[in-house]
């Protein structure tokens, strides 16, 4: 089965493969026979309900700085693709919010990962506090007063932007530290969302797990661990990849969440697990594929490709079903 693919991604031109699991995507995608066409979410235009997207076509390889072949620039109705892979950065700001609102103009006649609804109604740490018991105490608030009375609860605490991704603007606040209030301030400076104020949990010292579900099954996990004296642990910040196995702990935690990941359509998430807790759900575009595919030997994204194509040749493009 040939399908027709459509992937809305930051610049393909800039980004660097070795790492990117868009990237990984497209590879086995074009591996299997599926033709590739590119664009980036500035490209999208919504005409009297019709889905259009000015890009290019593609081919790729998997050598760093020459890793894409582009054909002309051309625009093409959203709706002829089989599949869209919704796969820009966060921030998850008003304009990404406004992208999965084109999007379900499409959705699901075709097909696209994730559920661009579901992607808007599940911004990744927000929606873990829907599940209870699996989230260290954790506070988002505007409230500086409410905020202060958290850290006089808890101690240790991490700060971190609502909508921010990449480990950008973490930071570790001790008991007595006189930063907050200038922290607080920086965050108001950039934007008028509420902050993350969570305990801090000293097992991120051994890393932070990044486990990759596809269709609501864990698939396999690497674990991400921060430089010395660092807390942040995110690939893109400097943290280093290492193999590690699933715990009775992880698995539970997969329990708990997957069949709600599967009934919203989030086919392909990555959630970040620090000792016992979940703590975040990444639905926006998780990385982590290309290291576990290193350590492991194990591809999720030719997991997930076998989905798509089997639900595709079912004719169940609404991944709610079964």
């Amino acid at each position: 089965m040939s399908l027709k693919v459509a992937v809305q991604m930051d610049p393909l031109e800039t980004i660097r493969i070795a790492g990117d699991t868009s990237f990984l995507m497209m590879l086995n995608a074009q591996a299997r026979g599926h033709s590739l066409f590119v664009y980036t979410p500035e490209k999208l235009a919504l005409e009297d309900g019709r889905l259009m997207a000015r890009g290019r076509s593609v081919t790729v390889q998997d050598v760093e700085g020459d890793h894409a072949r582009f054909g002309p620039w051309e625009t093409r109705d959203l709706s002829g693709m089989d599949v869209v892979l919704l796969r820009q950065d966060p921030p998850f700001d008003m304009a990404y919010i406004t992208s999965t609102h084109f999007l379900d103009a499409i959705h699901p006649a075709t097909l696209v990962v994730n559920n661009p609804t579901e992607v808007r109604n599940a911004p990744e740490k927000l929606y873990v506090t829907t599940f209870a018991g699996v989230q260290p105490p954790t506070l988002i608030t505007s409230d500086i007063e409410a905020i202060y009375d958290f850290r006089s609860r808890h101690g240790d605490i991490v700060l971190k932007p609502l909508y921010g991704g990449g480990g950008s603007g973490v930071a570790r606040l001790l008991a007595d530290d006189p930063n907050l209030d200038a922290l607080l301030d920086l965050h108001r400076m950039i934007g008028r969302e509420p902050v993350i104020a969570q305990k801090f949990i000293p097992a991120v010292v051994k890393g932070d797990k990044r486990i990759l579900l596809v269709d609501g099954e864990p698939a396999g996990a690497i674990n991400r661990v921060p430089k010395a004296g660092q807390i942040r642990s995110n690939l893109a910040v400097g943290g280093s990849a290492v193999a590690v196995d699933l715990t009775a702990r992880d698995r539970e935690l997969c329990d708990i969440i997957g069949p709600e990941l599967k009934r919203r359509g989030l086919m392909f998430v990555g959630i970040d697990v620090i000792g016992d807790y979940l703590t975040e759900i990444n639905v926006t575009s998780p990385t982590g594929a290309r290291a576990l595919k290193a350590f492991t030997g194990i591809d999720a994204t030719e997991i997930m490709w076998d989905r798509i194509e089997a639900l595709r040749h079912q004719g169940l493009v609404n991944l709610g079903q079964t």
